[in-house]
């Protein structure tokens, strides 16, 4: 009974440990996609300044991943990685997306001939 919780455990704490590094890596990404102009338009904190951040918050979320942390290794870290991307997410990546600052064919741009809209 005794393994089977343990096991059971185990598995939760996996999936949450897998989640949290998705979600820091998604954030990310997002931020490497986007236009370093778009950051200072929207008022917010440099480029460089939010890669940097989520990408310690990445790595945190890596070394936290099972079976290392079954050692005991970050739980508070783990903890801020998430909540430095949740940041990004919640309120610089909204207000980056209105300055389009994503690189690449956005999608209303696609089908733009030399007269517009096709």
């Amino acid at each position: 009974m005794n393994s089977l919780v343990g096991t059971v455990q185990y598995g939760v704490l996996l999936v949450i440990a897998i989640a949290a590094f998705a979600f820091a890596a998604f954030a990310l990404v997002d931020a490497l996609r986007r236009q370093g102009a778009a950051f200072t338009a929207a008022g917010k904190r440099t480029k460089t300044f939010w890669v940097a951040i989520l990408a310690v918050a990445t790595a945190i979320g890596f070394v936290s991943l099972p079976p290392i942390s079954a050692a005991g290794v970050p739980g508070l870290l783990g903890i801020l990685s998430v909540v430095a991307a949740a940041v990004y997410v919640a309120d610089v990546r909204p207000a980056v997306r209105q300055f389009g600052g994503r690189r690449g064919p956005r999608r209303d741009d696609r089908h733009q001939g030399p007269y517009g809209p096709w």
